[in-house]
């Protein structure tokens, strides 16, 4: 495919048809995921590719806290898990919700699921001194989360990059052997969807895009 045509076409994909995805083309897709930028070319990625289903079912039981959390502020009209807009609901109310957990089933059991981790010791977080939630870590992390995906799509598969179980990640830790200087970037179910959407929603350049200040115009194509 071409470069813009999987740019445009890879979509946040949670259902999955039985088709195996092999070791083979996972490697694949990690093969040519691998040479996305990182802080410092250091490359600090690791992926445990999960395929038995007893760590399945652990990896669902650690993600249903955070969904049901998620989904109750979801319901209440939140932006879930904000750090600006903290929740109004309580955790009763919270602990009452009784979400849909085939949701995260979905994501357990895909064809294959991928933990992509990173390790802390080698990305440089340049807004730790800031009073806000950190952000700039990620910059070493997810363009290769991302280039997973678009690769994928190049291959006929489909993913999305949840982060559910990053809410229990010393748990996770203790059940997969994680060493500590490492954290969660994402867990990515991986399989060939049952629909491959081919037109996707997204809000136009010049919604997003100013020229040289905050209050400046809008970038427009000409």
């Amino acid at each position: 495919m071409e470069l813009f045509d999987v740019m445009r076409t890879t979509f946040a994909a949670r259902d999955f048809t039985d088709d195996p995805v092999p070791d083979d083309v996972v490697y694949r897709i990690l093969d040519n995921a691998r040479f996305a930028p990182s802080g410092g070319n250091r490359q600090g990625w690791k992926v445990l590719v999960i395929r038995e289903n007893d760590t399945r079912e652990a990896l669902f039981r650690l993600m249903m806290p955070t969904f049901r959390r998620y989904y109750a502020q979801s319901r209440a009209g939140e932006a879930p898990l904000n750090t600006v807009h903290p929740t109004k609901l309580s955790e009763e109310e919270i602990a009452a919700t009784d979400p849909p957990e085939d949701f995260i089933r979905r994501i357990a059991f895909a064809p294959v699921v991928l933990l992509v981790l990173v390790d802390l010791s080698m990305v440089a977080s340049m807004d730790a001194a800031l009073p806000r939630v950190g952000v700039i870590s990620g910059a070493s992390i997810y363009p290769f989360v991302h280039n997973i995906l678009l690769a994928a799509r190049h291959e006929g598969l489909g993913g999305t990059p949840t982060t559910f179980i990053a809410g229990q990640e010393d748990e996770l830790k203790r059940l997969l052997g994680i060493p500590d200087a490492m954290a969660v970037a994402a867990l990515i179910p991986m399989g060939r969807p049952v629909k491959q959407l081919t037109r996707l929603k997204r809000r136009p350049v010049e919604e997003f895009a100013m020229l040289e200040r905050w209050d400046g115009p809008p970038l427009t194509g000409g």
